[in-house]
């Protein structure tokens, strides 16, 4: 059984690809390889650059570039998880603050996929997953919540 992508209204924001990395100057792998062939180039040769210093510093350059792909890949499961975590909200009434300050409360009846994070349709208003402050299971017309019935499928009297 094949099954398509979910996506979002406008598109699929929730990409499997990495966000862009902002490692400053040092971020290019080949700026980085030209400072070090520079730096060799203009060394003094009476006095060369130690191997144990270049080793050191590509050693420091590989760490960096894994630290960025560790950082990019938590971010994406961080998104994949407030997407999952939107989804399961669908059915249940939340209390959130609107934009008024007010906190309202109502029944999310779906969700959509935005850059800036989930997006819930509560109701009828688009509502940011950021903004939800309690999650409650919608009232079924019953406000005992005692459950004293006979599961077993044997009424007693």
């Amino acid at each position: 059984m094949s099954m398509t992508p979910v996506e979002g209204s406008g598109g699929s924001p929730w990409s499997q690809t990495p966000p862009t990395s902002s490692l400053g100057a040092f971020g290019d792998k080949d700026l980085f390889l030209q400072l070090m062939v520079t730096q060799m180039q203009n060394q003094d040769p009476l006095n060369p650059t130690d191997s144990a210093e270049m080793l050191a510093q590509t050693a420091q350059f590989t760490t960096l570039e894994k630290i960025q792909q560790v950082a990019d890949q938590t971010s994406i499961l961080v998104s994949t998880q407030l997407a999952f975590g939107a989804s399961s909200l669908i059915g249940q009434s939340v209390t959130y603050t609107d934009e008024d300050g007010n906190e309202v409360t109502g029944t999310v009846r779906g969700t959509t996929f935005m850059p800036t994070g989930p997006v819930l349709d509560i109701d009828g208003e688009q509502v940011s997953l950021y903004a939800v402050l309690s999650v409650g299971v919608t009232d079924s017309g019953d406000d005992s919540g005692d459950d004293s019935g006979d599961d077993s499928g044997n009424n007693a009297a």
